[in-house]
C-alpha cells in the first residue's frame, strides 16, 4: 500500500477515536486529563492528514521533503495547501494545535481548574484546553481530511 494511502487511513482511524473521546467518553467520565489525550489524538490524525498530502505530492515530484518538520510544515502551508483547498482559518487552527501540543509536552507545570486543564509555560504563560476548544479542533481536522481524501482519491489510480 502506497505510504500516502496508509497515512490517510491513520488519520481516520485516529479521527473516528478522538470524536468518540470528545462527544460520548468525556461526557460520560468527565475526567479533565482526559483532556490532555484528546489534544495529543488529534495532533497525531492532523499530523497523519498533513503527511499524507506532502508524501503524495512528494511522489509526483510537486514537491521537495526534508528531514527538518518545520520546512516541510512551510511547504505544506505555501504550496499545498492553496491546491487542496485549505484556507488560512485552517492553516492557523493547524499551527494553534502543534503549538499546543508542544507547550503540553515542555510544560513543567499543569493542573485543573474550573473544568479547564491549565499549561504553564516554563515564563509562566497560561494556556487552557477546552472541551469545546479541542471539539472546534475536530471539526476542523475533519475538514481537512474531507479535502484530503477527495483530492488525492479523485486523482490517485490504483
Amino acid at each position: 500500500m502506497e505510504k500516502f494511502l496508509e497515512y490517510l487511513y491513520e488519520a481516520d482511524k485516529k479521527i473516528q477515536t478522538v470524536d468518540h473521546m470528545a462527544n460520548v467518553t468525556f461526557p460520560l467520565i468527565k475526567d479533565k486529563r482526559l483532556l490532555i489525550k484528546i489534544l495529543t489524538e488529534i495532533n497525531l490524525a492532523m499530523l497523519s492528514c498533513i503527511n499524507a498530502i506532502l508524501q503524495y505530492e512528494y511522489i509526483y515530484n510537486r514537491i521537495p521533503l526534508t528531514k527538518d518538520a518545520a520546512t516541510n510544515l512551510n511547504i505544506f502551508k505555501k504550496r499545498c495547501a492553496p491546491s487542496y483547498n485549505i484556507g488560512q482559518d485552517e492553516i492557523t487552527t493547524i499551527v494553534d494545535i502543534i503549538e499546543l501540543n508542544e507547550k503540553h509536552k515542555k510544560s513543567p507545570f499543569e493542573f485543573i481548574k474550573e473544568g479547564k486543564v491549565v499549561i504553564l509555560s516554563e515564563n509562566l504563560r497560561a494556556e487552557t484546553i477546552t472541551i469545546e476548544r479541542l471539539k472546534s479542533f475536530i471539526i476542523t481536522i475533519k475538514t481537512l481530511l474531507k479535502k484530503t481524501k477527495s483530492k488525492i482519491v479523485e486523482n490517485y489510480h490504483y
